[in-house]
């Protein structure tokens, strides 16, 4: 009788592999059966099981957000799985070297493109500007990436494409990443070192090393996971309310009043939006479904999109995070800067569409 021997190093990985592909593919299988089937399952509570009429104040609501919650949740789990994998080659420190030693004019485009693969969110502003700064890297750069990764979020992407089309999503990438390109070189040119905490200058570069060995596709895929874990457990709170907010103008505000409040003909709409963007609080699979029922009941395009770059770009929370480094006349300065960008995107968007 035979004893079966241990095995082998190799035999563990090809399963582990095996093992791997098979569980992300019957993922990716109920990902497409639960996304293709939302619309049928939210008229099916609304009508079959709530007996509510679709043509009615509430019964439009509530359908609105039984179907665009969990369509949102699963657009950001497919989404930020991506991104997890993708911050594995593109790790903080591993960006910074990147950007050291480049000029500045390269280093402003090289920032805000970076910014996009590298969706860092607006709390980790400090670690990543101090970080920028003792490793050398101009102002005006760390701007541009500061300005570009929350702003042009691989989220909004997703959800604009699969909401409003290719046409709006490519304009939202393009003229986000305009701004936090534009606005980093202003500051550039601003001269404003000075206006940084002097602690931030006395801080040493930090002196922590890639690893020389590269991760593995097992770990790669394991980042991803624990970015889904992390990043759609602290933020769904913040989605629900978002889509509930956006329901709630679906089914109940009156289509006249959104139409002169933020359309075309109210000149002052774009940037009384900007104003209202600011204060608020809001991750940008939040923001998306208002955007959607602020535009089903005329909103202009233009306006909205600036009020929701606003949010996301210019939230008070970041502003008061970043007063920990920042003077305050630089981040008024920030502030005004992006601002501007923003109301130029508001109004070119309203004048071409």
């Amino acid at each position: 009788m035979k004893i079966s021997q241990p095995q082998s190093l190799k035999e563990l990985q090809i399963s582990s592999k095996i093992r791997y592909g098979t569980s992300l593919t019957l993922g990716l299988l109920l990902w497409l059966i639960l996304y293709n089937n939302l619309e049928r399952f939210a008229e099916w509570f609304t009508i079959d099981l709530l007996h509510l009429n679709l043509q009615t104040r509430l019964g439009s609501a509530i359908a609105f957000f039984v179907a665009d919650l969990p369509k949102v949740l699963l657009l950001m789990v497919i989404v930020v799985f991506g991104v997890g994998i993708i911050r594995s080659f593109f790790t903080p420190e591993r960006t910074r070297q990147i950007l050291v030693g480049k000029r500045e004019a390269v280093g402003n485009v090289l920032a805000a493109m970076l910014g996009i693969v590298t969706p860092f969110c607006s709390c980790s502003a400090i670690p990543l500007f101090i970080g920028f700064v003792t490793a050398g890297i101009p102002l005006g750069v760390t701007f541009s990436f500061l300005i570009s990764a929350p702003m042009i979020n691989e989220i909004a992407l997703v959800l604009l494409y699969s909401l409003f089309g290719w046409k709006v999503a490519a304009f939202y990438l393009s003229t986000g990443l305009s701004i936090a390109i534009l606005a980093g070189w202003i500051i550039g040119r601003l001269k404003m070192e000075n206006h940084v905490e002097p602690w931030v200058y006395q801080m040493q570069a930090g002196s922590e090393n890639l690893s020389s060995e590269n991760p593995t596709w097992e770990e790669r895929i394991k980042a991803g996971l624990m970015a889904v874990e992390d990043i759609v457990g602290k933020v769904w709170p913040f989605i629900t309310l978002g889509i509930a907010l956006g329901a709630a103008i679906h089914g109940y505000v009156p289509e006249d009043l959104m139409a002169t409040f933020m359309g075309k003909d109210a000149w002052w709409s774009v940037p009384l939006a900007v104003l209202l963007g600011i204060p608020m609080y809001a991750n940008a699979a939040g923001i998306i479904p208002i955007v959607q029922a602020l535009l089903e009941k005329g909103a202009a395009l233009g306006t909205v999109l600036a009020f929701m770059m606003a949010v996301i770009g210019l939230s008070l929370p970041e502003m008061i995070i970043l007063r920990k480094v920042l003077k305050p006349r630089l981040i008024a300065t920030f502030v005004g800067v992006v601002g501007c960008g923003i109301l130029f995107v508001g109004y070119l968007f309203n004048w071409l569409i």
